[in-house]
Protein backbone atom coordinates (compact mmCIF):
# COMPACT_ATOMS: atom_id res chain seq x y z
CA UNK A 1 0.00 0.00 0.00
CA UNK A 2 1.40 3.57 -0.98
CA UNK A 3 1.81 5.50 2.11
CA UNK A 4 -0.04 8.74 2.21
CA UNK A 5 1.15 12.18 0.67
CA UNK A 6 2.13 14.36 3.21
CA UNK A 7 2.36 18.48 2.36
CA UNK A 8 3.53 20.27 5.44
CA UNK A 9 3.32 24.27 5.63
CA UNK A 10 6.65 24.90 8.08
CA UNK A 11 6.29 27.99 9.01
CA UNK A 12 3.35 30.22 8.51
CA UNK A 13 4.48 33.19 10.10
CA UNK A 14 2.56 35.87 9.86
CA UNK A 15 -0.60 33.98 9.00
CA UNK A 16 -0.73 33.53 5.20
CA UNK A 17 -2.31 30.27 4.28
CA UNK A 18 -3.04 29.00 7.61
CA UNK A 19 -6.65 30.14 6.85
CA UNK A 20 -7.04 30.04 3.05
CA UNK A 21 -10.11 28.07 1.96
CA UNK A 22 -7.30 26.88 -0.65
CA UNK A 23 -5.82 24.79 1.64
CA UNK A 24 -8.96 22.55 1.13
CA UNK A 25 -8.09 21.86 -2.14
CA UNK A 26 -5.06 19.76 -0.83
CA UNK A 27 -7.20 17.40 1.25
CA UNK A 28 -7.54 14.88 -0.97
CA UNK A 29 -4.05 14.31 -2.09
CA UNK A 30 -2.84 13.47 1.65
CA UNK A 31 -2.11 14.44 5.00
CA UNK A 32 -1.60 18.65 5.41
CA UNK A 33 0.37 19.94 8.10
CA UNK A 34 0.35 23.38 8.96
CA UNK A 35 2.51 24.99 11.25
CA UNK A 36 1.75 28.51 12.57
CA UNK A 37 4.47 29.42 14.64
CA UNK A 38 8.12 29.81 12.80
CA UNK A 39 10.57 26.88 14.04
CA UNK A 40 12.69 28.08 17.04
CA UNK A 41 15.81 26.16 15.58
CA UNK A 42 17.00 24.48 11.80
CA UNK A 43 16.61 20.66 14.08
CA UNK A 44 13.36 22.17 14.43
CA UNK A 45 12.47 23.07 10.71
CA UNK A 46 13.45 20.03 9.76
CA UNK A 47 11.58 17.79 12.01
CA UNK A 48 8.63 19.21 10.83
CA UNK A 49 9.26 18.77 7.46
CA UNK A 50 10.38 14.94 8.29
CA UNK A 51 8.56 12.42 6.45
CA UNK A 52 6.85 15.43 4.06
CA UNK A 53 7.14 15.00 -0.34
CA UNK A 54 5.66 18.65 -0.05
CA UNK A 55 6.57 21.84 1.48
CA UNK A 56 4.19 24.58 0.96
CA UNK A 57 6.59 27.47 2.01
CA UNK A 58 4.13 30.22 2.90
CA UNK A 59 7.10 32.65 4.42
CA UNK A 60 10.59 33.28 2.43
CA UNK A 61 12.25 33.73 6.10
CA UNK A 62 11.63 30.12 6.33
CA UNK A 63 15.08 29.20 5.07
CA UNK A 64 15.76 25.50 2.51
CA UNK A 65 19.90 25.38 2.48
CA UNK A 66 21.81 22.12 2.02
CA UNK A 67 22.18 20.63 5.45
CA UNK A 68 18.53 21.02 5.33
CA UNK A 69 17.59 19.58 1.91
CA UNK A 70 19.93 16.83 2.53
CA UNK A 71 17.95 15.42 5.95
CA UNK A 72 14.43 15.78 4.15
CA UNK A 73 14.98 11.90 1.32
CA UNK A 74 11.64 11.96 1.42
CA UNK A 75 10.73 15.70 -0.20
CA UNK A 76 10.33 15.96 -3.97
CA UNK A 77 8.66 19.48 -4.12
CA UNK A 78 9.16 22.92 -2.45
CA UNK A 79 6.25 25.70 -3.44
CA UNK A 80 6.68 29.12 -2.63
CA UNK A 81 3.90 31.59 -1.61
CA UNK A 82 6.12 33.75 -3.67
CA UNK A 83 7.95 35.34 -6.53
CA UNK A 84 11.51 35.20 -4.84
CA UNK A 85 13.02 31.91 -4.42
CA UNK A 86 16.34 32.98 -2.81
CA UNK A 87 15.24 30.88 0.02
CA UNK A 88 16.51 28.05 -1.52
CA UNK A 89 19.52 26.67 -2.25
CA UNK A 90 18.14 26.12 -5.92
CA UNK A 91 21.63 24.25 -6.80
CA UNK A 92 21.82 21.54 -3.93
CA UNK A 93 17.33 21.22 -4.79
CA UNK A 94 18.60 20.41 -8.16
CA UNK A 95 20.88 17.65 -7.30
CA UNK A 96 18.60 16.21 -5.25
CA UNK A 97 16.01 15.97 -7.64
CA UNK A 98 13.73 18.41 -5.49
CA UNK A 99 11.61 20.35 -7.58
CA UNK A 100 10.90 24.18 -6.82
CA UNK A 101 7.97 25.60 -8.22
CA UNK A 102 7.01 29.61 -7.88
CA UNK A 103 4.27 32.45 -8.71
CA UNK A 104 6.03 34.31 -11.31
CA UNK A 105 4.19 37.51 -11.93
CA UNK A 106 1.13 36.48 -10.19
CA UNK A 107 1.16 39.21 -8.67
CA UNK A 108 3.03 41.92 -10.20
CA UNK A 109 -0.08 44.75 -10.66
CA UNK A 110 -0.29 44.71 -6.95
CA UNK A 111 3.40 44.86 -6.38
CA UNK A 112 3.75 47.42 -8.58
CA UNK A 113 0.97 49.30 -7.21
CA UNK A 114 2.32 49.11 -4.27
CA UNK A 115 5.56 50.52 -5.71
CA UNK A 116 4.28 53.14 -6.88
CA UNK A 117 2.53 54.36 -3.89
CA UNK A 118 5.73 54.22 -2.09
CA UNK A 119 6.97 56.80 -5.34
CA UNK A 120 4.34 59.30 -4.80
CA UNK A 121 5.39 58.97 -0.82
CA UNK A 122 8.59 59.89 -1.20
CA UNK A 123 7.76 62.39 -4.18
CA UNK A 124 5.64 64.78 -1.99
CA UNK A 125 7.24 63.95 0.99
CA UNK A 126 4.52 62.43 2.79
CA UNK A 127 6.66 60.78 5.61
CA UNK A 128 8.94 63.46 6.49
CA UNK A 129 5.98 66.21 6.52
CA UNK A 130 3.70 63.83 8.92
CA UNK A 131 6.97 63.26 11.33
CA UNK A 132 7.36 67.37 11.27
CA UNK A 133 3.85 68.43 11.71
CA UNK A 134 3.78 65.33 14.94
CA UNK A 135 6.60 67.17 16.19
CA UNK A 136 4.55 70.30 15.81
CA UNK A 137 6.10 72.06 12.60
CA UNK A 138 4.90 73.25 9.86
CA UNK A 139 6.87 72.87 7.38
CA UNK A 140 7.59 74.10 3.38
CA UNK A 141 9.14 71.55 2.12
CA UNK A 142 9.50 71.40 -1.78
CA UNK A 143 7.45 68.57 -3.30
CA UNK A 144 8.24 66.86 -6.52
CA UNK A 145 6.13 67.08 -9.68
CA UNK A 146 6.61 63.10 -11.69
CA UNK A 147 5.02 64.06 -14.71
CA UNK A 148 7.25 65.31 -17.01
CA UNK A 149 10.26 63.29 -15.34
CA UNK A 150 11.84 59.91 -16.27
CA UNK A 151 11.38 56.72 -14.54
CA UNK A 152 14.39 54.68 -14.58
CA UNK A 153 13.53 50.77 -14.88
CA UNK A 154 16.18 48.33 -13.66
CA UNK A 155 14.76 44.91 -14.72
CA UNK A 156 11.65 44.69 -17.07
CA UNK A 157 10.05 41.40 -15.81
CA UNK A 158 6.62 41.26 -14.87
CA UNK A 159 6.71 43.90 -12.20
CA UNK A 160 8.92 46.07 -14.69
CA UNK A 161 6.21 45.93 -17.33
CA UNK A 162 3.57 47.26 -15.05
CA UNK A 163 5.61 49.92 -13.60
CA UNK A 164 6.43 50.87 -16.99
CA UNK A 165 2.55 51.44 -17.94
CA UNK A 166 2.25 53.32 -14.55
CA UNK A 167 4.88 55.24 -15.34
CA UNK A 168 3.58 55.94 -19.22
CA UNK A 169 0.50 56.78 -17.38
CA UNK A 170 1.38 59.69 -15.07
CA UNK A 171 3.17 61.27 -18.49
CA UNK A 172 6.53 60.33 -17.70
CA UNK A 173 9.13 59.07 -19.72
CA UNK A 174 10.19 55.39 -19.49
CA UNK A 175 13.93 54.20 -19.78
CA UNK A 176 14.72 50.62 -18.49
CA UNK A 177 17.89 48.29 -18.15
CA UNK A 178 17.86 44.25 -18.35
CA UNK A 179 20.77 41.71 -18.80
CA UNK A 180 18.41 40.90 -22.20
CA UNK A 181 17.23 43.76 -24.06
CA UNK A 182 14.92 43.47 -26.42
CA UNK A 183 13.18 45.76 -29.31
CA UNK A 184 9.50 44.33 -29.76
CA UNK A 185 9.21 44.32 -25.59
CA UNK A 186 10.61 48.14 -25.88
CA UNK A 187 8.25 49.12 -28.83
CA UNK A 188 5.24 47.06 -26.46
CA UNK A 189 6.23 48.86 -23.38
CA UNK A 190 6.88 51.93 -24.65
CA UNK A 191 10.19 52.66 -23.20
CA UNK A 192 13.88 52.38 -24.92
CA UNK A 193 16.88 50.15 -23.36
CA UNK A 194 19.80 52.33 -21.92
CA UNK A 195 22.97 50.90 -19.84
CA UNK A 196 22.72 50.92 -16.79
CA UNK A 197 25.15 53.90 -16.31
CA UNK A 198 22.73 56.00 -18.50
CA UNK A 199 19.55 54.78 -16.89
CA UNK A 200 20.57 55.68 -13.29
CA UNK A 201 22.03 59.35 -14.91
CA UNK A 202 18.83 59.92 -16.83
CA UNK A 203 16.46 59.12 -14.51
CA UNK A 204 14.55 61.36 -11.37
CA UNK A 205 13.85 57.68 -10.11
CA UNK A 206 14.77 54.84 -10.03
CA UNK A 207 13.26 51.23 -9.46
CA UNK A 208 14.53 48.41 -8.87
CA UNK A 209 12.78 45.34 -10.37
CA UNK A 210 15.48 42.20 -10.91
CA UNK A 211 15.50 38.78 -8.92
CA UNK A 212 18.82 38.59 -6.58
CA UNK A 213 21.55 36.72 -7.99
CA UNK A 214 25.71 36.76 -7.92
CA UNK A 215 25.23 38.85 -10.60
CA UNK A 216 22.51 41.40 -9.07
CA UNK A 217 24.02 41.28 -5.38
CA UNK A 218 24.83 44.61 -4.46
CA UNK A 219 24.27 45.71 -8.43
CA UNK A 220 23.37 49.46 -6.96
CA UNK A 221 26.29 50.10 -4.68
CA UNK A 222 28.16 53.68 -4.48
CA UNK A 223 29.64 54.08 -7.54
CA UNK A 224 25.91 53.72 -9.00
CA UNK A 225 24.42 56.06 -6.23
CA UNK A 226 26.75 58.28 -7.30
CA UNK A 227 25.52 58.07 -11.21
CA UNK A 228 22.29 59.08 -10.21
CA UNK A 229 20.89 62.61 -10.33
CA UNK A 230 21.44 64.72 -7.36
CA UNK A 231 17.82 64.87 -5.45
CA UNK A 232 16.83 61.32 -7.56
CA UNK A 233 14.76 58.95 -5.40
CA UNK A 234 15.60 55.18 -5.34
CA UNK A 235 12.67 52.48 -5.04
CA UNK A 236 13.39 48.99 -4.08
CA UNK A 237 10.92 46.41 -4.46
CA UNK A 238 13.35 43.20 -5.64
CA UNK A 239 15.61 41.88 -2.83
CA UNK A 240 17.16 43.66 -0.32
CA UNK A 241 20.54 42.57 -1.40
CA UNK A 242 20.37 43.87 -4.69
CA UNK A 243 21.69 47.48 -3.16
CA UNK A 244 23.84 48.17 -0.64
CA UNK A 245 21.74 49.90 2.40
CA UNK A 246 24.85 50.84 4.05
CA UNK A 247 25.88 53.01 0.64
CA UNK A 248 22.12 54.46 0.64
CA UNK A 249 22.43 55.60 3.64
CA UNK A 250 25.59 57.63 3.01
CA UNK A 251 23.93 59.16 0.02
CA UNK A 252 20.89 60.10 2.03
CA UNK A 253 22.71 61.70 4.77
CA UNK A 254 24.96 63.33 2.14
CA UNK A 255 21.78 65.14 0.42
CA UNK A 256 23.23 63.38 -2.72
CA UNK A 257 19.46 60.97 -2.57
CA UNK A 258 16.32 62.70 -2.38
CA UNK A 259 14.55 59.50 -1.14
CA UNK A 260 14.19 55.96 -0.80
CA UNK A 261 11.17 53.48 -1.07
CA UNK A 262 11.98 50.30 0.55
CA UNK A 263 9.89 47.47 0.45
CA UNK A 264 12.85 44.34 1.14
CA UNK A 265 15.94 44.34 3.14
CA UNK A 266 18.79 42.48 3.66
CA UNK A 267 17.99 41.47 6.62
CA UNK A 268 14.45 40.70 7.28
CA UNK A 269 12.82 41.63 10.10
CA UNK A 270 14.77 44.53 9.40
CA UNK A 271 16.66 45.17 13.11
CA UNK A 272 15.56 48.00 15.20
CA UNK A 273 18.01 50.33 15.60
CA UNK A 274 19.23 49.87 11.01
CA UNK A 275 20.85 53.82 10.65
CA UNK A 276 17.97 53.55 7.78
CA UNK A 277 14.82 53.97 9.77
CA UNK A 278 17.07 57.60 11.12
CA UNK A 279 16.58 59.23 7.88
CA UNK A 280 14.38 61.82 6.95
CA UNK A 281 13.55 60.71 4.03
CA UNK A 282 12.88 57.59 3.40
CA UNK A 283 9.27 55.45 3.04
CA UNK A 284 9.37 52.04 3.78
CA UNK A 285 7.36 49.06 4.32
CA UNK A 286 7.86 45.32 5.82
CA UNK A 287 8.49 42.85 2.56
CA UNK A 288 4.57 43.82 2.17
CA UNK A 289 4.13 45.06 -1.97
CA UNK A 290 1.56 41.63 -2.14
CA UNK A 291 0.47 41.76 0.97
CA UNK A 292 -3.58 42.79 0.30
CA UNK A 293 -6.71 40.57 0.72
CA UNK A 294 -6.21 39.93 -3.24
CA UNK A 295 -2.72 39.88 -3.52
CA UNK A 296 -2.55 37.57 -0.50
CA UNK A 297 -5.23 34.95 -1.87
CA UNK A 298 -3.41 35.02 -5.54
CA UNK A 299 -0.35 33.64 -3.72
CA UNK A 300 -2.10 31.10 -1.94
CA UNK A 301 -4.35 29.93 -5.02
CA UNK A 302 -1.09 29.81 -7.17
CA UNK A 303 1.26 27.85 -4.62
CA UNK A 304 -1.75 25.13 -4.50
CA UNK A 305 -1.86 25.09 -7.90
CA UNK A 306 1.76 24.29 -8.50
CA UNK A 307 1.18 21.47 -5.64
CA UNK A 308 -1.81 19.81 -6.99
CA UNK A 309 -0.13 20.23 -10.90
CA UNK A 310 2.84 18.45 -9.70
CA UNK A 311 1.44 15.55 -7.78
CA UNK A 312 -1.18 15.05 -10.86
CA UNK A 313 2.55 14.89 -13.23
CA UNK A 314 2.41 18.01 -15.01
CA UNK A 315 4.82 20.35 -12.68
CA UNK A 316 4.90 24.04 -13.59
CA UNK A 317 6.52 26.62 -12.70
CA UNK A 318 9.37 25.07 -12.28
CA UNK A 319 12.43 26.74 -11.18
CA UNK A 320 14.55 23.50 -9.93
CA UNK A 321 14.22 20.14 -11.24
Amino acid sequence: MTPPIVIVVPGDDPPQIADSPQLERLRPFGQVRVYRSRPASTDEKIERARGAQVILNSRGIVTWRQTELESLPDLRLIATCSIGTDMIDLQVARQRGIVVSNQPGRTAPVVAEHMVGLMFALAKKVVFQTTQLRAGNWTRAVNATLRGKTLGLIGTGHIGAEMAHWGRAMGMRVVAWTFHPDAARAQALGLTYLSLDEVLGRADVVSLHVRLSEQTRHLIGRRELALMRPGSLLLNGARGDVVDLDAVVDSLDAGHLGGAGLDVFPEEPLPPHHPILRCAHVALTPHAADQTPEGIELLNEGAVDNVIAFLQGQPRHNVAV
